[in-house]
């Protein structure tokens, strides 16, 4: 009896993702649990196992598809089986959106197509059948490339000594970078630099971000305020205690910092983490803080700080480094990239002054922090060169105005000014 393939919930409150790419196609053999298909929630990719052992004999949903929890992707079973007129799990509007591909009879004798094998020695690692490695997921052919990695040092813990993801970065969190390339380089980035007159493909990613964007300066007015604070009692705290914090393994870094002082500022302010509704201003209940994250390569992702204000700077630390390596490893979870109330972004790390960032709806409002700088400065009448920063504070007008604004933006300052 075929088999169907099941789009799984992926996490708390996480109902529908995007199809990215399928890692076979209809003919092919698969085993259990052998990644099947790559999904995309929230620019957060996973891959989906599949169920048992056989055929694909029918693929019902194509990439860039978005399908619902509980949606049937796929058929497997035994070459020849036809799989069910109305595939469980499916909607009427789905079933509009599908491939209208055939039930697919596949010979018992006929052989599963081989993929394309690959000699990594003259070009970049591709994702599919590797004569040497078995099968290769494009997760794990991109991690190789943009690492630069020498497979023969991952060890494999997939079907017959398969490299899973998993693998890759347990491997690099392992290992120190100065041991993790190979001794030639064998492997490319995933994509060649764009030249003059070519049209760049839209990756998922890019292209949720471009909608979340446009939607977002759509759905609210958006308003900038500006201030600047002095991070000297910051940088002399930082100095002291980073050293102890390294002893706990905790990269003190200032994001740290910045997020401590928003979650203060939203105790005091609590109208600032809210969302606009049509039936009013939705005041939440929890301090999620956001940080957003850029990818290595392309891509920004946004994962959340849960309960930030119940957190030491130590604890706060600890998330920062863990999210952002865990993000940049593309090792997050649905989950920690849903349920923020308020969003940081640090665009200094980049060389950026100031800037006016775009909320990240359904939030009220998002912090930017630049790069900081010493600056001659006029302190009690006297001049002064201090570690300045500029943060500015987007926020929606429907829901405040600016001397609230001000006064969240002022408590932000105030805390990172007189921190002890």
């Amino acid at each position: 009896m075929a088999t169907a393939v099941l789009m799984p919930e992926l996490g708390e409150s996480v109902d529908e993702a995007t199809i990215t790419q399928w890692l076979k196609k209809v003919g092919d053999e698969v085993s259990e649990f052998e990644p099947l298909v790559e999904v995309n929630t929230d620019k957060v990719d996973t891959e989906i196992p599949s169920p048992a052992s056989g055929t694909i004999l029918q693929i019902l949903a194509g990439a860039d598809q978005v399908v619902q929890a509980g949606t049937t992707l796929a058929w497997i079973g035994e070459p020849g089986e036809v799989v069910p007129d109305s595939p469980a799990g499916l909607s009427a509007e789905q079933s509009r959106a599908e491939t209208k591909q055939e039930p697919v009879a596949i010979p018992a004798s006929e052989p599963a197509a081989d993929r394309a094998e690959v000699s990594p020695v003259v070009m970049k690692l591709r994702p599919g059948r590797h004569p040497e490695f078995g099968y290769i997921s494009p997760v794990v052919a991109k991690m190789v490339a943009e690492h630069n990695l020498d497979l023969n040092l991952v060890t494999g813990t997939g079907k017959d000594g398969r490299v899973t993801k998993s693998d890759v970065m347990t491997y690099l969190e392992a290992t120190p970078v100065s041991e993790r390339s190979a001794p030639v380089q064998p492997f490319s980035k995933p994509a060649e630099p764009a030249l003059p007159g070519e049209v760049v493909r839209l990756s998922t990613m890019r292209k949720m971000i471009a909608d979340h964007m446009v939607m977002s300066k759509q759905a609210s007015p958006h308003v900038t305020t500006v201030m600047e604070a002095d991070l000297s009692n910051v940088v002399a705290h930082r100095a002291a205690h980073k050293p102890v914090f390294a002893r706990d393994e905790v990269n003190l870094t200032y994001t740290a910092y910045f997020i401590s002082a928003i979650a203060a500022a939203l105790k005091l302010h609590p109208m600032v983490k809210s969302s606009w509704g049509e039936d009013g201003i939705h005041l939440h209940k929890d301090i999620n803080i956001g940080m957003a994250t850029a990818l290595e390569g392309d891509g920004l992702i946004v994962p959340v700080i849960k309960g930030a204000d119940e957190l030491s700077l130590l604890g706060i630390a600890r998330k920062v480094n863990d999210l952002a390596r865990r993000a940049r490893q593309k090792q997050l979870q649905p989950d920690e990239v849903r349920g923020g109330t308020f969003t940081l972004t640090n665009h200094g790390t980049s060389g950026s002054l100031f800037a006016t960032p775009i909320i990240n709806q359904p939030q009220c409002g998002i912090l930017g922090v630049g790069m900081m700088q010493k600056r001659v400065v006029v302190i009690n009448d006297a001049i002064a060169i201090r570690p300045m920063v500029y943060i500015s504070f987007t926020f929606d007008h429907r829901i405040l105005d600016g001397a609230i604004a001000d006064y969240f933006l002022g408590a932000v300052k105030e805390k990172l000014e007189n921190w002890s």
